[in-house]
C-alpha cells in the first residue's frame, strides 16, 4: 500500500516512521510519504489560506493550494480522505474496507478547514471513472487542532490489518471492535500478585475452556459497561 499525507506541518508526522508502521515500511509492505503544502503556496509570503466568504472567524485554506498539491500525486485507483470535524465517523469496518486500497492520500486541513470544492471537484466523474474515491472523515464528535494526529489514527487503525504487518496476525483474532459492540476481555501478566491484587483463578487453571468461557463473560460485560 502507498500513503501520501499532505500537511503544512510535515515534522507533525515523524511518528510515521515508527515502531510497526517503521518495521512495514522498511520491509517493503508500506510506502509512506509526507509531503509539505507550502511547497504549493502563492505570493511572497507563501500564503496557504484566505478570508471566508460569507464573513466569518478564521481561515479558509485555498482550493488552488490543494490541488494543486493533489495533483502532484493523485493516481488512478486512489482514496482522497479529507480529514473534517464534520465528516463521518471513522471507525473499525471503515479500516478494513481502507486496508483493501491500494493508493490512500490524506489531506490534513487546518483553520476552518479546506475550501469544499476541492472535495466537489475530485468527486467529478472524470475521477470516479478513474477508480478516484473522495471521503470526509472525522474520528470522533470534537474538534482537533488540524488533520494530523487525526491522520495517524487513521494510518495505524487502517495499516495494522494489512497481512504481514503485524508480527503475529492471531492478535486481530480477539481484539476489541472484531464485530459490532465487541470490546476485549482483561488481559494480565506476571506476576500473579502484585501489590495485593490477584489473577483470577481461572487464568491460571490450564483450563481453557474455563477460560475461554471467562473471557467472553468478561468481553460480554465490558461491553455492557463502556458502550
Amino acid at each position: 500500500m502507498k500513503i501520501d499525507v499532505i500537511s503544512i506541518f510535515p515534522e507533525y508526522l515523524a511518528p510515521l516512521q515508527l515502531s510497526l508502521l517503521g518495521k512495514a515500511q522498511n520491509s517493503g509492505l508500506l510506502e509512506i510519504n509526507v509531503h509539505n503544502l507550502r511547497d504549493h503556496a502563492t505570493g511572497a509570503h507563501g500564503s496557504v489560506d484566505d478570508t471566508p466568504y460569507g464573513g466569518g472567524a478564521g481561515m479558509v485554506m485555498s482550493a488552488q493550494v490543494w490541488s494543486e498539491a493533489i495533483d502532484a500525486i493523485l493516481t488512478p485507483d486512489s482514496d482522497l480522505i479529507i480529514l473534517t470535524p464534520a465528516g463521518k465517523k471513522f471507525a473499525q469496518p471503515i479500516a478494513h474496507e481502507l486496508s483493501r486500497a491500494q493508493h490512500l492520500i490524506f489531506a490534513c486541513g487546518r483553520y476552518e478547514g479546506i475550501d469544499d470544492r476541492v472535495r466537489q471537484y475530485y468527486s467529478k466523474p472524470e475521477f470516479t471513472e478513474k477508480n478516484i474515491r473522495v471521503h470526509e472523515y472525522s474520528i470522533g464528535d470534537y474538534v482537533l487542532g488540524g488533520g494530523e494526529v487525526a491522520s495517524m489514527v487513521m494510518i495505524e487503525t487502517i495499516t495494522r490489518l494489512i497481512p504481514g504487518v503485524l508480527g503475529n496476525p492471531e492478535s486481530l483474532s480477539e481484539e476489541s471492535h472484531i464485530s459490532e459492540g465487541y470490546l476485549e476481555y482483561p488481559n494480565f501478566t506476571k506476576p500473579a500478585n502484585w501489590r495485593g491484587i490477584e489473577v483470577p483463578e481461572v487464568l491460571l487453571s490450564g483450563n481453557h475452556a474455563a477460560i475461554a468461557e471467562w473471557r467472553a463473560t468478561q468481553a460480554e460485560e465490558r461491553a455492557k459497561k463502556n458502550r
